[in-house]
């Protein structure tokens, strides 16, 4: 065991020590003085942010956008996830698991920008493509965890149910689900803390929400307004983290 850990050790570094040596690192132009001056200009010009009342609407449609394309995005991620979770813990045969673990793979390994621009030729310009895009990537993720938990689960209490003439959907309902719900549920709320983030991201490709409103200062070069949207992202985003974390906190006592 020492001898496999040695081995992994040492590839591992071997591949930081090539990845140093392949790539370009120029480490003394990015602390020179000249990287320095012009930083500090560039972050100048955020300063002062764009208060004003018309401003403040814009943020507060877009960041409200924003939040229902995570929460929406998640919740048909979770309802996918749960329907394929089911054949992918292999409780429909070794064929069904397999292959739908393949389709779980295929969604969670593309990301949600790719899903998003593919999308947006579909769908056109807005929340919509963002909202599914959020859902398809996030069904991948939350369908094999589901699947994880669902198959690590203590048989028990569901063969019991079984052997004294219950269905499998009620054994399934009454004993298998409940044990597995704070698992599945913790797993749910940590998705759409990272799904607010990239909720806030697909904008860039004109998805909505505040990654669109975004784009569209900076483009402009209008940066203490570009300043006032990072703020309602930063803002939105540790509201939902903090939110999130209390939610799991208590469903973990």
């Amino acid at each position: 065991m020492r001898v496999r850990t040695m081995l992994i050790l040492l590839m591992l570094t071997i591949v930081v020590v090539a990845s140093f040596i392949s790539l370009s690192l120029d480490w003394r132009s990015l602390f020179s003085e000249d990287a320095a001056a012009k930083i500090r200009e560039f972050l100048l010009g955020f300063v002062p942010p764009d208060i004003s009342a018309p401003m403040l609407q814009k943020i507060a449609i877009a960041t409200l956008e924003t939040l229902a394309m995570s929460a929406l995005g998640t919740l048909i991620a979770v309802l996918g996830g749960i329907l394929l979770a089911l054949p992918a813990s292999g409780r429909a045969g070794s064929m069904a698991k397999h292959s739908t673990r393949l389709l779980l793979n295929i969604l969670r390994s593309i990301p949600e920008l790719v899903w998003a621009s593919v999308l947006l030729i579909a769908a056109g310009l807005g929340p919509f493509a963002g909202t599914m895009a959020l859902a398809m990537h996030t069904t991948g993720v939350l369908g094999r965890l589901f699947a994880e938990t669902l198959e690590n689960l203590p048989p028990d209490a569901e063969t019991t149910l079984r052997l004294n003439g219950s269905s499998v959907a009620a054994a399934f309902l009454y004993a298998a689900l409940p044990q597995g719900l704070p698992q599945m549920l913790s797993y749910t709320l940590y998705r759409w803390e990272n799904n607010i983030r990239a909720a806030s991201i697909l904008g860039i490709v004109g998805a909505g929400g505040l990654g669109q409103m975004l784009k569209f200062h900076l483009s402009l070069f209008q940066m203490p307004a570009a300043a006032s949207v990072m703020i309602a992202m930063l803002i939105l985003v540790a509201l939902v983290d903090a939110a999130s974390f209390a939610i799991r906190r208590a469903l973990t006592r």
